[in-house]
């Protein structure tokens, strides 16, 4: 009977990256929103969340490990965005978008507690349209400064939402978890 040893997780430069957009995350909740200190380290923490990707598949250390590590700093660094831009945000946008940011909520909700059901695991996948969503929000703050956005808004929502209702058809439908599909259509 052969029994095969799980290997532990060994700390990669990609896992060093993903933690310097996490502390970036930290840093930001700090800055004054829209200042340049603010949007050299918000740029920066965006850095992160390309390179880190890039460093784990170049290096062969792509894992479970690095992809909930992903997953959890930008959670954080969404999350901490969101709080500081939803004051402004809410001033500027119209009351109808708030509706659908709660439906985007609620369906991103539905496929987190699908996937904890299903997969016995928290579960965020790497979709195309989750890159293009976080590419469309991460764009927002220097959107900001030059428009008022709404329009912009509107068109980040969409994407949100297709995102969501994407991942959670995905988790629906697939019997097994594949962190890096890249859509419901391919794999």
């Amino acid at each position: 009977m052969h029994h095969e040893v799980k290997k532990e997780h060994e700390w990669s430069a990609a896992d060093t990256v993903t933690s310097l957009r996490i502390v970036a995350a930290i840093i930001l909740a700090f800055l004054p929103w829209g200042t340049r200190r603010f949007l050299i380290v918000y740029t920066f923490a965006g850095l992160t969340d390309v390179l880190d990707g890039w460093l784990a598949r170049k290096n062969q250390t792509a894992g479970g490990f690095g992809a909930r590590l992903d997953s959890i700093a930008d959670l954080l660094f969404y999350g901490i965005l969101l709080i500081r831009m939803l004051p402004l945000l809410y001033q500027m946008l119209p009351g109808e978008i708030w509706y659908f940011v709660l439906g985007i909520i609620v369906v991103r909700l539905a496929s987190y507690v699908v996937a904890a059901a299903k997969f016995r695991r928290f579960a965020s996948l790497h979709t195309w349209l989750n890159k293009l969503t976080g590419g469309a929000v991460f764009l927002l703050p220097y959107v900001l400064q030059f428009t008022s956005g709404v329009g912009y808004c509107w068109a980040v929502c969409g994407f949100a939402f297709a995102a969501a209702v994407e991942e959670l058809a995905i988790h629906l439908l697939r019997t097994e978890y594949v962190p890096d599909r890249k859509s419901i259509f391919w794999n």
